[in-house]
């Protein structure tokens, strides 16, 4: 499979933010969202065997906490799926972030899901697999980023027709980072003031995470690896 890095930090999103970690970065990716923050992994990368990989996850222990992201991890599903039901009965809790717009259905169940679904924002809002909203489970988290006010409101609406409070076991609502960030670690950064999502969020009641990249906060934003 073709990997732009592998290195150990602490998760930056999801109910595991803050928790030691190891990051497998896949290379390539089918969508173009206007505020990606890893364009770098649309092309290039470096090619390992899955015997590899495992190797070079081993060399950063004790962390077993395993998250495949990307880019799109799911582009390599074939390779992909083996390894992770290997690290799985290996020992290792695993999680992999996906766009939403690939099926996850060939994912072992005990993988912690981390689906995107797209707001208008992105440019990408019409790619989501609805089909993938069957696969929910308690385990499960739905991702949301959010630029403004009406990426909120269509979040908000996607979650209340699809009763994703009920079905996934978190939802995450981030404010959309700037592609272009200064050094200084705060909310200056931020297409969405923090704080106003939160305000929505408590008006309507959604139960749902707020989620901020807790890594663009501990170091400066456009350090990558980390």
């Amino acid at each position: 499979m073709y990997l732009i890095e592998i290195y150990k930090s602490v998760q930056g999103e999801s109910s595991f933010a803050g928790v030691p970690c190891i990051f497998v970065r896949l290379a390539g990716c089918n969508l173009r969202c206007s505020w990606c923050d890893s364009e770098y992994t649309f092309t290039g990368g470096y090619k390992l065997t899955e015997d590899e990989v495992v190797a070079e996850i081993e060399k950063l222990a004790p962390v077993k906490l395993v998250e495949f992201t990307g880019g799109e991890p799911l582009l390599q599903e074939r390779e992909l799926v083996p390894l992770m039901q290997r690290l799985l009965d290996s020992g290792y809790e695993l999680m992999i972030e996906t766009s939403g717009e690939r099926p996850v259905d060939n994912v072992p169940t005990a993988v912690h899901r981390i689906i995107d679904v797209k707001c208008p924002g992105s440019g990408e809002a019409s790619r989501f697999r609805m089909s993938n909203l069957e696969q929910l489970t308690q385990r499960d988290e739905v991702k949301f980023v959010i630029t403004g006010r009406p990426d909120y409101e269509y979040a908000r609406e996607f979650i209340r027709k699809h009763e994703l409070e009920s079905r996934a076991g978190q939802i995450l609502l981030s404010p959309a980072f700037t592609k272009t960030p200064v050094p200084e670690r705060s909310t200056i950064n931020a297409l969405l003031d923090p704080s106003e999502l939160v305000n929505w969020m408590l008006e309507d009641g959604l139960k749902a995470r707020l989620s901020l990249q807790i890594h663009k906060y501990v170091w400066e934003p456009q350090k990558k690896g980390v």
